[in-house]
């Protein structure tokens, strides 16, 4: 790993503790994750030697970091189906819930939150969608490709051309939400409850900071590693054959 030439993305992957680092710097890790620290820190007028710092004085040991990148890519997008998707579709209706009783208490005082619940139900609304495509399309294709690189054989052309087609509309689509997210973190004042909170106000704001930070982890695990991967596994077939 050579951090000042690397993009983002690609030390993220290789180590995930770095992804505080970035997300301590206001650096967007997943979406943007194209990109190299110097590049990052000059749009932030951040110093790129401080934070080059920071990720060399990690521990060697790696923190017992899980290793996505060493993954079989059927794992890999078991792993994110079982795990995020299904985090999604857990908290999603709770925080909407929650929000919903929000807006009726506390809204005259705090008209923010009418605009935080309208992010947010539009965030439920499309990542229910997504999640559906990627469950649907493109996870049982990279199922496929790898099943068939294990027996030998001929992937089946899927409906959609090639694997790029659906993994530039997921990071399409990764990008709207992780903008949607910044503007609710930014409303709430990085999920600041104001002084006047009640609990379900402070409970609402900290599973909203939950819900960003594991969708950024999410959003990274499929931008920084299974789409280039299934990319690369689908050009091998290619060659091949």
């Amino acid at each position: 790993m050579n951090i000042k030439t690397d993009f983002i993305g690609e030390i993220v992957a290789e180590d995930f503790r770095t992804a505080a680092i970035f997300k301590k710097n206001g650096i967007d890790f997943c979406c943007k994750g194209g990109r190299t620290i110097e590049d990052a820190c000059e749009n932030k007028m951040l110093d790129a030697n401080s934070i080059y710092a920071e990720i060399e004085n990690l521990p060697q040991d790696n923190g017992g970091s899980i290793d996505f990148k060493s993954w079989p890519l059927d794992l890999l997008a078991d792993y994110v189906e079982k795990t995020h998707h299904r985090y999604v579709y857990e908290k999603t209706p709770i925080l909407q819930a929650f929000l919903d009783k929000l807006c009726k208490v506390h809204g005259g005082r705090h008209p923010e939150l009418f605009e935080i619940k309208e992010l947010f139900d539009a965030s439920a609304q499309d990542l229910g969608a997504h999640l559906k495509k990627e469950e649907l399309m493109l996870f049982p294709f990279i199922k496929n490709m790898v099943k068939a690189k294990i027996d030998g054989s001929a992937i089946p052309q899927p409906p959609f051309g090639t694997v790029e087609n659906p993994v530039n509309m997921m990071k399409h689509e990764h990008t709207v939400e992780g903008e949607r997210l910044r503007q609710i973190a930014e409303l709430t004042n990085e999920y600041t409850p104001p002084a006047d909170a009640c609990n379900t106000y402070k409970v609402t704001f900290a599973m909203l900071q939950d819900f960003e930070n594991d969708l950024h982890k999410h959003i990274h695990l499929e931008n920084n590693i299974l789409f280039p991967k299934a990319i690369n596994l689908e050009k091998e077939f290619s060659v091949e054959h």
